[in-house]
């Protein structure tokens, strides 16, 4: 006889998942949670949208969370490209390395010297 360990998500008294590890379980169980928050932030809005419409939404948006942040927070791929430009420039800078101050300024310190 085998013994198994199930975790099972219960909301509102319903199961609604059965996971084999705690950390899937803690997963989905957090998305329930961001889906019901979203849920309420649709229900709160100005547009009369279908209830069974919202639930939909708000589960494809919390299942989607990870591709809807970067969107929700203006794009970071196009900060990704300015640094990109950025970098390069920083190559050809107008500054020299320390390491050719200093052989510029031994030289110069030789010739006064003599």
């Amino acid at each position: 006889m085998a013994v198994i360990v199930k975790y099972i998500v219960v909301r509102n008294g319903e199961e609604k998942m059965t996971f084999a590890t705690k950390k899937e379980a803690d997963a989905y169980d957090k998305m329930l949670d961001i889906a019901d928050e979203l849920y309420e932030f649709l229900d709160n809005s100005k547009l009369k949208i279908d209830e069974d419409l919202m639930d939909d939404l708000s589960l494809m948006m919390a299942e989607n969370r990870v591709e809807l942040i970067p969107i929700l927070k203006a794009g970071p791929k196009k900060k990704k490209a300015k640094k990109a430009e950025k970098k390069p420039e920083k190559k050809l800078g107008k500054k020299p390395d320390k390491k050719s101050e200093k052989k510029e300024a031994a030289p110069k310190k030789g010739k006064a010297k003599k």
